[in-house]
């Protein structure tokens, strides 16, 4: 069990590494992504073993001599049956074209993931405030005021002066509330807190407000977060990875907006896929395609957890059950 169940943990997780890696930059191709997961995983083992052992005594008169045998022979058989699970139809839809509520995004802040992590990967939008685009029709810089926020957001969050709750009202509808602690200010903190007012044009007397989904908030009581999907967050991150020159002169994929230079290109920059002929040396993942090969860095931490974090927010999306999949069973070995 503990040879197993580690080596089946790793080979999982690097499987599923380079999936996901290869679909990013299938979408940067303009190529159709397909997820396939592993469902289960039946490990069927067999151990036999045999002794033998035979003689035989000759007579005074034979020309041979007694004769005594021995011998031992054994088998063992490892014959694992893996089921692989196509992820298609309305679990696809669900799982990577539907928005992430924004209520996930407070139970991951309130976890301890970085805001400055969070916004500029999956929050389109704050208050009209919008971020970085880096694919598709909408392509744009991102306004500084998203940045300024994301800033304000993660000095706010480390000092713990901000926090969220789920509050239940009739009809179990529930209504998420993020709050802010004046007890526990510093100066500093406060000055930031009336700062995210301002950039949010909230009430500078209340602490808490209420967050929904959209783009523009209906009065100075609530923050409006619109946030991307799965596929979306993939996509944005497919046209920030580095192609060969003549993939793009031969039209095989669009050229992108260049890494930005500004103050707040460490959050625009998410995440830095590197590209050549050869097979990498020192990768945390790479993947083959189109006759060259992409990669990320083993020693590029801000990369490397950019793609953690997209690899994480699969758990969010999940929907739970395999019922009615389409399943490929193959026995290996």
């Amino acid at each position: 069990m503990p040879r197993d169940r580690f080596e089946y943990n790793t080979a999982i997780a690097d499987s599923w590494k380079e999936q996901t890696l290869l679909n990013i930059v299938k979408l940067r191709y303009a190529d159709m992504p397909l997820f396939v997961e592993v469902a289960s995983i039946v490990s069927g083992y067999t151990l036999e073993g045999s002794v033998n052992l035979g003689g035989s005594l000759s007579s005074d008169s034979a020309t041979q001599g007694d004769l005594l045998s021995l011998g031992t022979s054994g088998k063992y058989t490892d014959r694992p049956t893996i089921t692989y699970a196509p992820i298609t139809g309305a679990k696809f839809n669900h799982n990577f074209m539907i928005p992430i509520p924004p209520k996930s995004l407070l139970f991951l802040l309130q976890a301890g993931w970085p805001a400055d992590i969070i916004f500029p990967i999956v929050v389109e939008s704050v208050n009209g405030f919008r971020s970085r685009q880096a694919a598709g029709t909408d392509q744009r810089l991102g306004d500084p005021e998203f940045y300024r926020l994301v800033k304000l957001l993660r000095k706010t969050q480390k000092s713990g002066a901000v926090g969220m709750r789920i509050l239940k009202g009739t009809a179990a509808k529930e209504t998420t509330v993020l709050f802010f602690h004046r007890q526990i200010e510093s100066q500093e903190i406060v000055d930031a807190r009336i700062e995210i007012h301002q950039l949010l044009g909230l009430d500078p007397s209340r602490q808490e407000f209420k967050v929904t989904y959209g783009l523009l908030s209906q009065d100075d009581g609530e923050i409006a977060i619109l946030t991307r999907s799965i596929l979306q967050i993939m996509v944005d991150l497919a046209a920030q990875i580095d192609v060969p020159a003549e993939h793009v002169a031969d039209g095989l994929t669009p050229s992108a907006l260049p890494p930005p230079v500004d103050e707040a290109a460490h959050y625009k920059q998410l995440i830095q896929v590197q590209t050549g002929p050869d097979k990498p040396v020192s990768a945390y993942t790479a993947v083959y395609y189109e006759g060259h090969w992409f990669w990320i860095d083993k020693r590029d931490f801000r990369s490397k957890r950019t793609f953690a974090f997209l690899m994480m927010l699969f758990s969010l999306t999940e929907t739970g059950g395999k019922e009615g999949l389409p399943l490929v069973t193959i026995p290996a070995g």
